[in-house]
């Protein structure tokens, strides 16, 4: 699978909001606000598999289409990634 920028932008983001926390945590920052950030980048990374897994069954649907095989196992393994990320 190719990942295309619109994914890494995200887990960019992702990266600099990790980074943001350990500064507020060596800055002694609130507990409230370091687990407030912590959810929002725990949030962003959810976000990312569903994305990742995402495109990566419409290609592999897409193929499988072509190919003539059957695409049931390919959703299944989606749906498990899912759930296995969570």
């Amino acid at each position: 699978m190719e990942y295309n920028t619109q994914v890494k932008n995200r887990i960019k983001r992702v990266e600099g909001q990790l980074r943001g926390i350990l500064r507020m945590m060596e800055q002694g920052e609130d507990c409230k606000d370091v687990i407030s950030q912590l959810s929002a980048a725990k949030t962003a990374l959810d976000r990312s598999v569903g994305l990742i897994v995402s495109l990566n069954l419409v290609e592999c649907v897409k193929d499988s289409r072509e190919s003539g095989e059957n695409t049931e196992e390919l959703v299944k393994e989606a749906v498990n990634l899912l759930v296995k990320s969570r």
